[in-house]
């Protein structure tokens, strides 16, 4: 079973940061990131499953996606990848984008950093997402990114065990 053992947001250094820890080892916690089919059954809470378009995690590239609420509403987003060291850490750039999935200016880009540690069999997963301020901050909170995170994560394990 996945643990989330912290959830933790701290606006002096403008970082929201999930931690979990799987029965998994690390090269198995990687896929999860880099197929997008295992991606998209978690990426996103359960209400709003995301479909990845494009996926990639060389440096350089894109990744488009779309969550899907649950009365059909769409909401597009995508990522560029900044670095990427197999199968321990990952950084990139979060953002949402428009229906055609350009951009969205309106809306605050993250920077997302995932690590990926061995714990001897289980990996501690650590995604930190870097604020540009505390109001970008604060709006993604109020906006549900740490809940929907929460249950994002929480639907990783089953995936694992499989």
């Amino acid at each position: 079973m996945s643990t989330t053992i912290d959830a933790t947001h701290d606006v002096d250094a403008l970082t929201m940061t999930f931690t979990a820890e799987f029965d998994a080892p690390v090269e198995r916690v990687w896929q999860i990131w880099a197929d997008p089919r295992q991606l998209e059954r978690w990426w996103g809470p359960p209400s709003w499953p995301a479909t990845f378009v494009r996926h990639s995690l060389e440096p350089g590239s894109r990744s488009d996606y779309f969550m899907t609420g649950p009365d059909g509403t769409k909401a597009a987003g995508y990522w560029t990848i900044v670095a990427a060291h197999e199968p321990h850490s990952i950084t990139l750039e979060d953002g949402f984008a428009d229906e055609s999935g350009q951009p969205d200016t309106s809306m605050p880009i993250t920077t997302m950093e995932v690590t990926l540690e061995d714990l001897g069999g289980r990996t501690r997963m650590t995604n930190t997402a870097h604020f540009a301020t505390a109001e970008q901050l604060e709006q993604l909170l109020e906006m549900g990114m740490r809940e929907g995170m929460l249950e994002a994560l929480g639907q990783i394990e089953s995936i694992l065990a499989e």
